[in-house]
């Protein structure tokens, strides 16, 4: 059955002691809107709604699902409850926070902290629409990958994958650091067991594993979308999508591109999380976050150009805060 566009959740309805103001984002997956609790506070709130398996129409909230599709929507739907139950569970200044999650219309709702920023997709983009270079700078870079990969172990403790890392779900707060957002463990699930949701992974961010029904899922697996993630950061633009590189490898002269711009370290690190094998990258997040560290660039006297360059980025910069550009402050309510 082919993808239908699903009507949202009228603005101003309320449900589970929320009012929803309106939607801020959809997917294949689900609807995500900014809403009200009691308090007044802002949240988000995430609808399991698959779009090639349930249809809802303009005016109604149940949706229409048919009797083939019924029993594979129950399994995604047991496992976004539970997939929100885990993520209840972990408390994380790098991680969503998950502060409930609820049933109603014959589906699952799960309610997040809503904070304004913006996703690093967005961050990117406009960079490269104003001619940056370097497109978002090294040091940008390791620091934030180093808080997004904080969060990631937390998540991993917690036995759970994200498998959907790409810079649209890294959301940047104002004052620029991250949060890891829309989780994939559910539709990972779908996937293995029905091959009409295939496929549910992000082209170029996901890993060559992730193409093979029942392959071998684990760290290893999101190192590789980190990789590709702090690649995208680099050029603008995700890898050469992994089936592609089995058959026809570019990402060496993409590689050979970016020296000059970043040290031979940090390329080094994209390399080798970049690897087709999940075994030839670093097997924990740990391990990622010890190379990044260790492959820092030694420090070097800089060049009166140089040091120039840095005393006017330093007064660009907002109160000391690590933030890329200077229209940043401006931005009050990006997609999630």
């Amino acid at each position: 059955m082919a993808a239908q566009n699903n009507a949202p959740l009228p603005d101003g309805l309320e449900i589970a002691g929320y009012r929803i103001v309106k939607k801020i984002a959809s997917g294949g997956f689900s609807i995500v809107y900014l809403a009200s609790d009691e308090d007044g506070n802002a949240v988000a709130i995430k609808e399991y709604l698959p779009s090639s398996l349930a249809l809802r129409q303009v005016g109604e909230l149940v949706p229409a699902i048919s009797a083939e599709n019924f029993p594979v929507y129950r399994i995604g739907l047991k496992c976004f409850f539970e997939e929100g139950r885990a993520l209840a569970r972990i408390s994380h200044p790098n991680v969503v926070s998950v502060i409930n999650f609820f049933r109603a219309n014959e589906t699952v709702y799960m309610v997040m902290a809503y904070e304004s920023g913006r996703s690093l997709q967005e961050h990117i983009l406009r960079r490269r629409d104003k001619g940056e270079k370097p497109l978002v700078s090294e040091r940008f870079i390791r620091k934030m990958f180093n808080l997004v990969m904080n969060g990631l172990r937390e998540v991993h403790t917690n036995k759970l994958l994200h498998l959907d890392l790409k810079p649209a779900n890294i959301y940047l707060r104002m004052d620029g650091t991250p949060i890891l957002l829309d989780f994939g463990a559910a539709r990972q699930t779908l996937k293995t067991d029905m091959p009409k949701l295939y496929p549910m992974y992000t082209p170029g961010f996901a890993a060559p594993e992730l193409y093979v029904k029942n392959s071998n899922l684990g760290p290893w697996t999101d190192i590789y979308s980190i990789g590709a993630s702090m690649f995208a950061c680099m050029v603008g633009a995700p890898p050469q999508p992994a089936d592609q590189r089995k058959s026809n490898d570019k990402m060496e002269a993409h590689y050979k591109k970016l020296e000059g711009t970043y040290s031979a370290e940090l390329i080094d690190v994209v390399r080798m999380c970049l690897k087709l094998d999940p075994m030839e990258r670093p097997q924990s997040v740990f391990a990622l976050q010890k190379a990044l560290t260790v492959k820092a660039p030694p420090q070097r006297e800089l060049g009166f150009f140089e040091r120039a360059k840095l005393k006017i980025s330093s007064l660009i910069g907002k109160n000391g805060k690590d933030i890329e550009d200077k229209d940043f402050t401006t931005i009050q309510e990006d997609t999630m």
